[in-house]
């Protein structure tokens, strides 16, 4: 997979939610829940209509360039949120997780955002760098939308019924489109025309005889699954991992048995993308201080649950790059040849 430029254009503009953010702390408007929505999404318009205005061209191409274009600046704010609220910075957007979403002020709430301001940022510029240059960011997007979907599905539950559910702002229903958009965005990547492979007939005809043994990689993968499958068992209170993560390690174990399964390369991409930013917000909040003590990892049993979840993170990315590596078990076999009738006299 061919990792495109990253769009310098995007990163200059993403960055100016840099002094606006410094700026906007210091207007009063912004103490009132209704000022702080408002302001969001005088703020957003604006940006939309400046994205279109500079890239027009790009976004007519692909009008997820400018989808892709605004997140990278919330990818920015939320990199602030994080910083600030382990203290690295002060006077940015303090008036934002006290007016607008105080749930980002738990400790999961910080690592959603250390990972949407980190690896989202660079998924972002990647992709809208690929879109400028005309390449495809098939793969870049299926990896997004994996993580951006499982980042919405932990966010919308502890904010209705976490420990600030008591506290939801207006802001709350600007969630509304970050949930219609990656639906929309997410058909557009995956009808997107599929990278072709360097794998001839002969190649897929050659790869899909081979018996499980003769492939130590996919024995091992599947040996792996089952593992992480009970390891999910284990830990039932995560429900998200019970009903979706689960039952697709069951799939993937099929399909690494039998031949032919086309959609497991972009499945796993996807499932990658959600895992890794999972337990990537996992593992912090769990060693987090602001995490109630109880609930908290013990300093002793750091390193156990390290790396346990650091496997259990690992291996998801292991089985999509064996995916994008040798995909050639994984296509449809070749078409047989036509069969040859002899005229009956």
């Amino acid at each position: 997979m061919d990792i495109p430029p990253l769009a310098g254009k995007i990163a200059l503009l993403s960055l100016g939610a840099l002094p606006l953010s410094f700026a906007l702390n210091y207007v009063s408007v912004l103490s009132y829940p209704l000022g702080v929505v408002l302001m969001s999404t005088l703020i957003l318009g604006l940006l939309s209509l400046a994205i279109y205005s500079l890239s027009r061209s790009d976004v007519y191409y692909d009008p997820l360039y400018a989808v892709f274009a605004v997140f990278a600046f919330t990818s920015v704010v939320d990199l602030l949120i994080a910083l600030q609220e382990d203290g690295y910075m002060a006077g940015f957007m303090a008036f934002y997780t006290k007016e607008g979403e105080p749930y980002l002020r738990t400790a999961h709430g910080v690592f959603i955002c250390y990972w949407d301001g980190i690896v989202h940022y660079l998924l972002y510029l990647a992709m809208t760098g690929a879109i400028r240059k005309r390449k495809s960011y098939r793969n870049l997007g299926l990896y997004w939308l994996g993580s951006f979907i499982m980042s919405i599905l932990v966010f919308l539950p502890g904010n209705i019924l976490g420990k600030y559910s008591s506290e939801i702002r207006p802001t709350f229903f600007l969630t509304i489109p970050f949930l219609l958009v990656p639906c929309w965005a997410g058909l557009r990547v995956f009808n997107q025309t599929q990278v072709p492979t360097c794998c001839t007939p002969n190649m897929v005809e050659e790869d899909q005889r081979k018996g499980l043994l003769r492939r130590p990689v996919d024995l091992a993968l599947i040996i792996y699954l089952i593992f992480a499958a009970f390891f999910t068992l284990f830990r039932g209170l995560m429900l998200v991992n019970m009903f979706y993560v689960l039952p697709f390690y069951g799939l993937a174990i099929y399909a690494l048995i039998f031949p032919g399964c086309s959609w497991l390369p972009d499945w796993a991409l996807v499932f990658a993308g959600a895992i890794g930013q999972a337990q990537f917000s996992h593992m912090g909040a769990s060693m987090h201080l602001r995490t109630p003590f109880t609930y908290r990892v013990p300093e002793d049993a750091w390193a156990s649950f390290f790396v346990c979840n650091l496997l259990y993170a690992l291996g998801p990315h292991l089985l999509a790059f064996r995916c994008l590596w040798r995909p050639a078990f994984f296509l449809r076999p070749p078409p047989g040849p036509p069969a040859h009738h002899e005229k009956q006299h």
